[in-house]
């Protein structure tokens, strides 16, 4: 599932949180957004580092197990070997008894004959000993190969429980990847829905001085100042009252959305009085809210940005027409997103 932009998402986290709190805190949640992005980055890179790692682990027991399948069969070819040594041992022995029995027979026979025997005799005796020497040896090297089967069983074990450990890791990472997928996406469609609620309940007003549009993941409801208020003054004109009725009417219904409204002013004439007036302006919308809705005062919020945010930087007079506005922000609640968040 495709993510939508993280760092749009991430400002609409910090606008959910931001409601009724000063600016300071806004750029706290900002922060905590950004270590969010950090740590789904995170995520997505040791979820891929394990799966390396589970194929390299996996390979490393394949050949683990094709060692101790060779060394079981060298072992039972071994004890085949030192069967037939012993066997070989067994004979030898009893060779060695009848050349003692033919050796007593022959003692009073000629010197010669002797000789030849008891040479017989000790070189049978040095083929005996050679052969005990290698049956020694063998067992000494089976006795090492059992050893070494034993280390290669336990490292086969604890190979096995660290990709297990590895891979049920990587499955509960993959689970709260895949919730954090999800509640975005349902943020996306609540706020879709938001969007066509509010352009059917404006529907009216649409394109006479009124937008509403997406963006950064919020519903923006932009009003301009000839729907709202004559110029210079802060109280709302009757058709700008008749717009906000109708606009509280979808919010009140919207339980889980925050609602800032931020008037915007021009350039001209002095600073301080612009920022006021703006601040006035959305406080005067708020008020006409709180008066013909039942929405929730602490989900709304009124705040001037005065002239600093202009959509049209222009030195011009349709410019600071445009740049006159009012903006009602409309941002969903994510305390499910916040949860998850606080937990990781």
């Amino acid at each position: 599932m495709k993510i939508h932009p993280i760092i749009l998402f991430i400002i609409t986290l910090a606008v959910i949180s931001s409601s009724c709190v000063p600016m300071r805190q806004f750029q706290e949640l900002k922060l905590k957004s950004d270590k969010c992005i950090s740590e789904r980055d995170s995520l997505k890179s040791i979820n891929e580092d394990y799966t390396v790692k589970n194929t390299e682990m996996s390979s490393e027991i394949e050949e683990l197990k094709k060692q101790i399948a060779n060394l079981t069969e060298d072992i039972a070819i071994r004890k085949d070997s030192i069967e037939y040594l012993y066997n070989k041992f067994s004979q030898c022995k009893t060779d060695k008894e009848d050349l003692l029995k033919r050796q007593n027979q022959l003692l009073k026979g000629s010197n010669k004959e002797m000789k030849l025997l008891l040479a017989d005799l000790q070189e049978t005796k040095n083929d005996l000993q050679i052969r005990e020497d290698k049956l020694y040896e063998l067992e000494n090297n089976l006795e090492r190969e059992k050893n070494s089967l034993e280390i290669l069983k336990k490292e086969l074990d604890e190979k096995t429980k660290e990709l297990n450990a590895k891979t049920a890791e990587l499955e509960e990472r993959n689970k709260k990847l895949i919730e954090l997928e999800n509640i975005l996406y349902t943020k996306d469609s609540i706020v879709l829905a938001l969007k066509n609620n509010v352009s059917a309940a404006l529907l009216g007003f649409e394109n006479n001085g009124l937008s509403v549009n997406i963006r950064n993941g919020k519903v923006y409801v932009s009003l301009e100042e000839k729907l709202l208020f004559k110029f210079g003054s802060s109280e709302v004109d009757p058709n700008g009252v008749k717009a906000l009725k109708q606009l509280g009417k979808v919010l009140e219904q919207n339980t889980n959305i925050n609602i800032l409204i931020e008037g915007h002013t021009d350039d001209v004439g002095n600073t301080n009085y612009n920022w006021d007036l703006s601040v006035k302006r959305a406080t005067s919308i708020v008020k006409i809210l709180l008066q013909n809705s039942k929405i929730d005062p602490k989900r709304l919020t009124a705040a001037g940005r005065g002239q600093f945010i202009p959509i049209d930087p222009a030195n011009t007079d349709a410019a600071r027409q445009k740049n006159r506005r009012t903006e009602i922000i409309l941002t969903p609640k994510l305390d499910e997103l916040f949860k998850i968040l606080e937990n990781n």
